[in-house]
């Protein structure tokens, strides 16, 4: 009864100190929460998540709630339902400028303007403790003003949205290719991938066909798109049309195989993709990626993202191949072999998900490096083109007037922080998942 009892309160001890068996994310994250330099860091990209999502509700020139005519109204989510076309403005709003209405009652954002909004009373950098023209406090630019008139703060607000757009989906996009690209020259290498020459032949088939009537065919839809905003909802198309390709070859290919025994070629995946690799690597990243720029028509943040997330990805494919090399012989990859598993069960459910640590690293150090990029392409005036103020655009700005030196220190200070950040948490994700 004693030894039960000591043993109890042993395993007590441990559950209050946290040391019983966890799962490996779970010790990941305390681990991780040791660094305190990364802990502040995940601190500090919660703070600017939230500004980049409630972006409109922090710095608009429209109100969160105004009363006309004795109706209430909700403009901010008005413009929601009006961009997506489920809505219409009602014609009071379309006479006058949002300032220039005699509201019974309105509630403003904290920050009484938008990125592309221009008071003409306070242009020609006003700085933000200088004097300015205002009908109350309320309306003061707190962080001075450009040129134009814009305001520096509201900018700094949506190029908070922006940065973090252009980071997360970019290496969203790396993140998707390289995964797959990586898992099929690590897990595979150069002799477990055996395909009939039917699917082989049905799938280049696809590739080409797929491009050409999903981008080739819809080239005058995909540019009146471009020019008119709704650009992603026809690149959706697109993709679908795609996939759809590629599914009824693979498809036809699983019919023809049930009944026709087609002779099995194997692929030197690995080679393949890591001489793809090298050539990716080969060419400068921002000189290819100012060349890709610079052929589109129409400068837009969303291409800048597409362009940096097909760039980003060799890095993840060769972290990812480098770990499933040592994996795809461990004891319990033999074992699940033996055991009469797909490969593909065995890699999307038991190799893959022991792979990623290096995967996240490099994906947190590589948002840093895609908001570094923009920043630059921004700077230097062929990122985001004219869809309001960036990071990179106001420090473009400082350059035509040195004395504005708010132009130059805010952004500065956002990008150096940005990137700061995203860099401390990847090496804090290198410390906690070197552990594990």
């Amino acid at each position: 009864m004693i030894f039960f009892k000591n043993k109890a309160k042993k395993l007590a001890e441990r559950a209050e100190q946290g040391t019983l068996a966890q799962s490996p994310w779970s010790l990941t994250w305390r681990r991780f929460r040791k660094r305190r330099m990364a802990l502040w860091s995940w601190r500090v990209l919660l703070v600017l998540a939230v500004v980049a999502l409630l972006a409109d509700f922090i710095a608009n020139e429209k109100p969160l709630y105004c009363k006309l005519e004795g109706k209430s109204y909700f403009p901010i989510f008005k413009k929601y339902a009006v961009d997506l076309g489920v809505g219409k403005w009602d014609p009071i709003f379309l006479q006058k400028n949002w300032d220039g209405h005699e509201y019974e009652a309105a509630v403003f954002p904290i920050i009484p303007y938008s990125s592309s909004s221009l008071d003409l009373k306070n242009n020609n950098y006003r700085s933000p403790f200088g004097q300015q023209n205002l009908k109350s406090w309320r309306w003061r630019h707190w962080l001075g003003t450009d040129q134009a008139g814009r305001d520096v703060a509201a900018g700094m607000v949506a190029g908070t949205r922006v940065a973090l757009l252009v980071g997360i989906i970019s290496m969203g996009i790396a993140t998707v290719i390289g995964l797959l690209l990586g898992s099929l020259a690590g897990y595979f290498g150069d002799d477990r991938m055996r395909v009939s020459w039917l699917g082989l032949v049905l799938n280049l088939l696809a590739a080409f066909f797929g491009w050409f009537y999903a981008f080739k065919a819809r080239s005058f839809t995909l540019s009146e798109a471009a020019k008119n905003g709704g650009l992603g909802w026809e690149l959706l198309k697109s993709l679908a049309i795609v996939a759809l390709v590629f599914l009824m070859a693979n498809g036809l290919s699983a019919l023809v195989n049930k009944f026709v025994r087609i002779r099995k070629i194997t692929l030197p995946l690995d080679l393949l993709i890591m001489r793809g690799i090298e050539v990716m690597n080969a060419i400068p990243g921002l000189l290819l990626l100012l060349a890709l720029v610079a052929v589109l028509e129409k400068s837009s943040i969303f291409y800048v993202m597409a362009i940096i997330g097909l760039l980003r990805w060799t890095s993840i494919a060769r972290y990812l191949r480098a770990e499933l090399l040592k994996i795809r012989n461990l004891g319990y990859i033999e074992a699940a072999r033996a055991m009469a598993f797909p490969d593909w069960r065995i890699l999307w459910r038991h190799a893959l998900p022991n792979a990623l640590g290096p995967v996240l690293i490099t994906v947190a150090f590589g948002i840093a490096a895609a908001i570094l990029m923009e920043s630059t392409l921004s700077f230097l005036g062929i990122g985001s083109g004219t869809e309001g103020l960036t990071w990179g655009s106001l420090l473009k700005l400082a350059r035509g007037n040195a004395s504005a030196w708010w132009l130059a220190v805010f952004p500065g200070a956002a990008i150096f922080v940005t990137v700061t950040i995203f860099n401390l948490i990847g090496d804090g994700l290198g410390e906690a998942l070197g552990k594990r």
